[in-house]
């Protein structure tokens, strides 16, 4: 009997991981009836990471926030075994928002505070936080903020919220928030590498997404300098240059810094949860996928965690992906042996998107019947 591991990401806008593994399954048991399907949706600790979560058999827990700018907006994280889940985004994200210079200086974390907040008031004795998506630029000083920390400017009064605000920013008091921790772990998943300052910071490379131009990345990376100087003088690490710490605008930084978090890779933590790595290691094919299979794909993201461990094994890959901007030797590399990209095979970006799943399940079909007749 022929062993298929299904196990794409999200495609973003359209499917969740989920529906996306849902819909390549039935493609393959189109095409062959008697294979024994895994299915085991992944994320890589960003947008998403929930759903695969309950679909690991976790509790979805719901509850409305603080938003990026205020607005309150209905959130959720999930536990697991004693760990909470707590997705930045779902407090902070970036569709909350219209990106612009001036909701680049003053979105904030403050919700993402609430949301570990209620899990540690809930008895979670793990907590492990996904930092992928988010509207803010603050360092992680709005969370920090919201579970009881001080952040204060030379005359002691408190700063405001917003990376704009840091630019005033001289001290940071965290004994409430250690307080508050007491014994519980806390772990930030995340396969980004980009320290919180510099050309490569949170400023420079994640500020002109939130709508950040050049006077507001200058802006913002000299706020976050300044916080970063505030939370060493407060006893933390410097997290100026950690790999990872610009992660989420840089609330991976406030994280490590106020929290005392460890970095975990995001793929890694997921697919340890899903089983998929000990289901691929015993298959005969392994399909994975995204919205949009590009260079950013092979920096540490879900599909290319899951080529890995197929080459690992010498199972063969396919890819499935709205659009694939990887060339065929790019392609060969992650080892993959079929692929197609569903715009391809649609009239136009809509309804590529607005028909997702049925074009999964028939380009999934299609794959696996000239597989298995190869």
């Amino acid at each position: 009997m022929t062993r298929v591991v299904i196990a794409p990401d999200k495609f973003k806008g359209s499917l969740t991981a989920v529906e996306a593994a849902e819909a390549i399954a039935h493609g393959v048991r189109d095409a062959l009836p008697e294979a024994e399907v895994s299915s085991c949706p992944v994320a890589d600790g960003g947008e998403g990471t929930l759903d695969v979560l309950v679909a690991a058999g976790g509790h979805l827990v719901e509850l409305p926030v603080r938003g990026p700018l205020d607005d309150t907006v209905d959130a959720r994280y999930v536990t697991l075994d004693g760990t909470a889940y707590i997705e930045s985004a779902r407090a902070c994200g970036i569709e909350f928002v219209d990106p612009s210079p001036e909701v680049a200086l003053a979105a904030h974390t403050w919700g993402v505070g609430e949301l570990l907040a209620h899990a540690l008031d809930n008895g979670a004795r793990r907590l492990v936080l996904t930092v992928g998506g988010t509207a803010s630029t603050d360092g992680g000083a709005g969370m920090l903020a919201a579970l009881g920390a001080g952040v204060f400017d030379a005359f002691g009064a408190p700063v405001g919220l917003g990376g704009g605000t840091l630019g005033r920013v001289a001290l940071a008091e965290l004994g409430p928030v250690r307080e508050r921790l007491g014994s519980v772990e806390v772990a930030v998943a995340t396969d980004v590498t980009n320290p919180l300052l510099g050309p490569r910071g949170a400023a420079a490379v994640f500020g002109p997404q939130k709508g950040a131009g050049p006077r507001e990345v200058e802006q913002l990376d000299e706020s976050l300098s300044r916080w970063a100087q505030a939370l060493r003088s407060a006893g933390s690490p410097d997290v100026s240059d950690l790999p990872g710490a610009g992660a989420g605008g840089g609330v991976a930084a406030g994280a490590i810094a106020g929290l005392g978090a460890s970095v975990e890779s995001g793929f890694q933590l997921i697919a340890g949860l899903t089983g998929v790595a000990g289901a691929i290691e015993h298959a005969d094919l392994v399909i994975t996928g995204e919205g949009s299979l590009d260079e950013q794909s092979l920096d540490g993201k879900a599909p290319a965690g899951i080529a890995a461990r197929a080459r690992e094994h010498a199972v063969p890959l396919m890819v499935l992906a709205g659009r694939i901007q990887l060339d065929q030797s790019q392609l060969t590399g992650l080892g993959v042996v079929g692929s197609a990209a569903l715009i391809d095979h649609a009239p136009s970006l809509d309804h590529a998107r607005a028909h997702a799943a049925e074009l999964l399940r028939e380009r999934a079909g299609e794959l696996v019947r000239a597989w298995a007749h190869s």
